[in-house]
């Protein structure tokens, strides 16, 4: 049986420093964790908040996804990503339910974590991205 918990929402931002300052004194909180993502073509902050995180994510370029993003739609939210313990698994049963899949092969996103995106038009008009985690 597939489970799902939320890993974390992500934020499109133009400036990587303004906005983690902006949730450290309007929320008192920090990031885990901040690092490069090249295939993505982003810089991230992982900030916990309860179980779950707010991703931060600054374009390295206007021509990378987020930049493209935030042309169009302005700094909001990005994606919302989900937790599976069995990504592979998780992928076949969205394939077999007619789900649009950007990626149909996981990849390796942030913090090493394996990844997979549906694409926004699937449903719900949101991007959502699959993330492997272990089990508990």
């Amino acid at each position: 049986m597939l489970t799902y918990n939320i890993h974390h929402v992500a934020i499109a931002v133009e400036n990587l420093d303004d906005a983690i300052a902006g949730f450290k004194s309007r929320y008192n909180v920090t990031p885990i964790s901040r690092e490069t993502v090249h295939d993505q073509g982003v810089t991230e902050a992982m900030i916990p908040i309860g179980g779950s995180y707010v991703q931060l994510l600054e374009p390295l370029s206007q021509e990378s996804p987020v930049g493209r993003f935030l042309s169009q739609n302005g700094e909001g939210m990005h994606h919302i990503a989900f937790a599976v313990h069995d990504i592979e698994s998780a992928l076949a049963h969205l394939k077999e339910t007619g789900a649009r899949l950007i990626d149909e092969t996981p990849r390796v996103g942030g913090g090493g974590h394996r990844i997979a995106f549906v694409h926004p038009n699937d449903l719900a008009g949101t991007l959502m991205e699959l993330v492997e985690v272990e089990h508990d």
